[in-house]
C-alpha cells in the first residue's frame, strides 16, 4: 500500500508520521494534481487540506485514485453531489468531520443522550473550540453532532464556535433543564487521534469499497462484532488473566463496574481495527465507600 497525502500542513507531519511507524510508503504534495495518473491508481490519497482546495479537487481524486479517505471539512454544502460522484467513478471515499475514535463513540453517545432527552423539555446547545488557524465555524464536528441532536430532538441546536490560541478540539454537547444541565465534553489533546483514524481508513480501503462515512463503519463493527476478552483488557487496562479471574469472582475492584459497563457500550474490537487506545475516553474510578 502506498499513501498520498494531499495537504502537507501540521495534520499531514502528524499522518506521516505514524505512516512511517507503520512502515507504509506515503507521498506528500501541496498539490494533488502533480502526482501522474499511473502512480495515483495504485496510492490512496488522504486528503486534510482546505474547504476550497477540496470543492476543487473532489473530481480529480474520484477519478485518477483507488481510493479516497477525506478529512477535510467544510463542503457540507455540496455533500449529495461529491459522494454521487464517487459513487459514479467507482472510487472507494471514507469521510468524516473527524476521523479520532473518541469522538465516533461521543457522536454514539450524544445520540443516546439526545433521544432520552427528546421529551423531557431540556434545550440542547453546542459548543466548538478551536485554534485560531482553523478556517471553518462551525466545525464539521460541530455540524455533525447538531445533526445528531435534530434528529432526535427536532429543532435547530445552537452552535457556538470559539478560536483562539492553539486549541487542537473541544467539542461539548449541553441539556439544559428547569434544574439542572447534563453536559457532554471531547477534548483532543493533539491531532494524533485524527491521524490515527485516517491511517486506519486509508488501511480498510483494502477491504471494503464504495462511498462511506467513518462513524457508519465503527456502527458496523459494534453491531456485527462481539468485543473480545483482549479488547476488554485493552479498555479497561487489565491482563486477559485478570479478566478471568474478575468473571470468576477471584478479583474485586471499585472501578470495575463501570468500566464493564462502557466496554459494553463501545462493544468495539479495537484489536481488529488496529488501534491500541480511545483517545479523549475517560473511564473515572467509583469512589470508594
Amino acid at each position: 500500500m502506498k499513501i498520498v497525502i494531499s495537504g502537507y500542513g501540521k495534520m499531514g507531519h502528524m499522518i506521516e508520521s505514524i505512516l512511517i511507524d507503520k512502515g507504509i510508503d506515503d507521498i506528500p504534495t501541496e498539490n494533488v494534481a502533480e502526482i501522474d495518473i499511473e502512480t495515483a491508481k495504485q496510492c490512496v490519497c488522504i486528503d486534510f487540506t482546505t474547504p476550497d482546495a477540496f470543492r476543487s479537487n473532489y473530481r480529480l481524486l474520484a477519478d485518477r485514485f483507488g481510493a479516497a479517505v477525506v478529512g477535510t471539512t467544510g463542503w457540507n454544502d455540496i455533500k449529495d453531489e461529491v459522494l454521487q460522484y464517487f459513487r459514479n467513478s467507482g472510487t472507494t471515499m471514507i469521510y468524516a468531520s473527524n476521523f479520532s475514535l473518541g469522538v465516533n463513540v461521543t457522536f454514539a453517545i450524544v445520540a443516546k443522550a439526545s433521544a432520552l432527552l427528546a421529551d423531557a423539555g431540556y434545550d440542547p446547545y453546542i459548543v466548538d473550540m478551536h485554534h485560531k488557524h482553523k478556517l471553518d465555524a462551525p466545525s464539521g464536528t460541530a455540524k455533525s453532532l447538531a445533526q445528531i441532536v435534530d434528529n432526535a430532538m427536532g429543532g435547530s441546536t445552537q452552535v457556538q464556535s470559539v478560536r483562539c490560541g492553539e486549541i487542537a478540539g473541544i467539542h461539548t454537547v449541553g441539556f439544559e433543564g428547569t434544574n439542572d444541565r447534563i453536559t457532554i465534553t471531547h477534548e483532543a489533546f493533539s491531532r494524533k487521534g485524527f491521524a490515527q483514524g485516517a491511517v486506519q481508513a486509508a488501511i480498510m480501503t483494502e477491504k471494503i469499497t464504495g462511498v462511506h462515512e467513518f462513524k457508519d463503519i465503527i456502527k458496523k463493527y459494534r453491531e456485527e462484532k462481539k468485543i473480545t476478552k483482549s479488547t476488554l483488557s485493552k479498555l479497561i487496562g487489565a491482563s486477559p488473566s485478570y479478566i478471568t479471574r474478575l468473571e470468576n469472582g477471584e478479583k474485586k475492584n471499585p472501578s470495575i463496574d463501570i468500566k464493564l459497563k462502557i466496554s459494553e457500550i463501545l462493544d468495539i474490537p479495537l484489536s481488529e481495527l488496529g488501534i491500541d487506545n480511545i483517545p479523549g475516553l475517560y473511564i473515572v474510578p467509583k469512589p470508594d465507600t
